[in-house]
């Protein structure tokens, strides 16, 4: 047994072209709803597909005004099914799901989903899982190729063998992406790596260390004024210690001064101190200079050298676009990393090549079970519709289902067509081009029927579905509904008494005029009311004894 994942308890209809305010509580099985023509069923099913996500203007509201609202109140039997849209649009998630609209008298509409407002296109993408509404399911639907491989599917119970597939293609495809990648990167290294190598070994043979261009600027500057450099350290040295009256020689006579100047003021111990330490100092720099002197020499040869390597690496780096050693050394770097790499793809292309072919035999391998699943399935399925088709009254009319073999994707190797005579003349086309929106009605029912025992399915409305049909097979398209209401809920529009008997509430709608004023009202029929409004479907008002015969007959069947 299969329960509905949503319900539609109520329905609330506010300022709606001819409805004042309407309140229609809903069954969880099979309800009918009959009327005059004129009444005003297609209002209530056009203020539903408002709620659904249809759009409106502002000659909808019945009183200028005022605002016209519509208010939907759904119970969601497994919430969770809904968890990743409620979460994704930041809603509030309970048991009780309540959808509004609001139209203005200036046309302006909103959109409310517990009391969150929500765009035209989010409401659709929610309500389209809440209610299969007839209208959704026309001759694109039915003719479309992807909810002819669903039924299937259905009927097949490939639902986790599905689920399975796409996992393994998901993995297949994204190993292949990758492959294709590197590939494409290889080949892209390739056309480069001879000059990358040339570059490298350039960058290589000068074997630049961090920050020498840098150094060797310095050390240039330095050993190019070598001479002028040692001529001012002489004239220091000199100042310091060889002149006549040198510098270090003279403080070293002050200190003696004041060394006797202690002996009777203790006073200058701390100057003569400082002295001595300046003395000593000066002793050390004159040193340090002398040093200096040996090591400093114009060296031609060494500033040839110096000059021939600068010039080398100024010439690297403007080759490379670069100011420094350190982005020399990072290219050099970079550059050995690539080459590496196109030696390590090899080797990771060798690997993902082999686990593209694996993945590729076990995505053949699954498709293909899917496939004989499917084709097993074509017939019976085939075979049951065109029965249910004789019973719903089109006894001339057949399907049959095709399945053409097309490249892998996410659903197999599958294309589904389901085709469609509708006079038995063993011409076969596709549904969208020869069925009429009757026969379209009736196919789509028969469908339903079927898939209904394998999967759940959202709250079901049809609309109109009994046109051009009476007596036996509209008693036949009576028992269908009435299954599918058995665990769903199901609510159907029609002028067949044969129909209205078999649902579980029967809901009339009529039209009251008040004054000037013309009204659609609605209201649920108890069961006295049921046998006399049928027997009216039947035999006309008054209804003969024969008709309420016959009403009660239709009831108790």
């Amino acid at each position: 047994m299969y329960i509905a994942i949503a319900m539609l308890n109520k329905l609330e209809i506010q300022n709606y072209i001819l409805i004042d305010q309407l309140s229609i509580d809903l069954s969880a099985k099979l309800s009918v709803i009959t009327g005059e023509t004129g009444a005003g069923k297609s209002i209530i099913m056009g203020a539903l597909g408002l709620i659904l996500g249809d759009r409106a203007d502002s000659t909808v509201c019945r009183n200028a005004e005022k605002k016209c609202f519509i208010e939907g109140h759904f119970q969601l039997n497994n919430k969770e099914q809904y968890a990743a849209f409620f979460e994704a649009n930041e809603i509030d998630l309970s048991d009780e799901l309540i959808i509004r609209r609001e139209i203005s008298a200036q046309g302006k509409s909103r959109a409310f989903i517990n009391d969150t407002p929500i765009n035209l296109n989010e409401l659709k993408q929610l309500t389209s899982q809440l209610v299969d509404l007839h209208q959704q399911f026309d001759t694109l639907t039915l003719g479309d190729t992807d909810f002819q491989r669903t039924v299937i599917d259905a009927l097949a119970n490939l639902q986790k063998e599905l689920v399975a597939y796409q996992s393994a293609f998901n993995d297949w495809k994204e190993n292949e992406k990758q492959l294709n990648e590197l590939i494409a990167q290889k080949e892209a290294f390739e056309k480069t790596e001879s000059y990358n190598k040339h570059l490298l070994e350039e960058l290589a043979t000068l074997s630049l260390k961090e920050n020498e261009l840098e150094n060797i600027e310095k050390e240039l500057k330095f050993l190019e004024n070598a001479v002028q450099i040692k001529a001012q350290l002489d004239q220091s040295v000199q100042i310091l210690e060889t002149a006549d009256n040198p510098i270090v020689q003279q403080v070293k006579q002050i200190s003696h001064a004041l060394e006797s100047i202690v002996k009777w003021q203790p006073d200058f111990e701390e100057l003569l101190m400082r002295l001595k330490t300046a003395q000593i100092e000066l002793a050390d720099i004159s040193s340090e200079l002398i040093g200096w002197q040996d090591k400093i020499d114009f060296d031609e040869n060494k500033i040839t050298q110096l000059q021939e390597r600068l010039s080398a690496g100024y010439g690297l780096q403007k080759k490379h676009k670069v100011q420094s050693t350190a982005e020399l050394l990072g290219i050099q770097a970079q550059l050995e990393k690539d080459l590496e790499a196109v030696l390590n793809l090899e080797e990771t292309i060798q690997q993902l090549t082999k686990k593209v072919a694996e993945g590729y035999k076990k995505v053949a391998a699954q498709a293909t079970a899917l496939s004989e699943q499917r084709k097993k399935q074509a017939e019976p399925f085939t075979k049951n519709v065109n029965q249910l088709l004789h019973q719903v009254g089109m006894p001339n009319a057949k399907i049959k289902v095709t399945i053409e073999q097309v490249p892998f994707n996410q659903y197999g190797q599958d294309k589904m067509d389901i085709l469609f005579d509708a006079n038995n003349t063993n011409r076969f086309e596709p549904i969208r081009k020869v069925a009429s929106g009757g026969e379209l009605s009736r196919l789509m029912l028969c469908i339903k029927s079927l898939v209904a025992k394998s999967v759940d399915l959202p709250t079901m409305i049809f609309d109109e579905i009994d046109t051009g049909i009476s007596g036996e097979p509209a008693k036949q398209v009576g028992l269908l509904l009435q299954n599918l209401g058995a665990n769903r809920q199901v609510l159907c529009i029609t002028h067949q008494p044969q129909i209205a008997a078999k649902g579980h509430t029967h809901l009339y709608v009529y039209k009251e005029q008040k004054g000037a004023a013309t009204q659609t009202h609605l209201r649920a029929l108890g069961q006295e009311e049921r046998v006399q409004h049928i027997a009216r479907m039947i035999g006309g008002d008054p209804p003969s004894k024969s008709a309420l015969d016959n009403a009660k007959e239709l009831m108790l069947n």
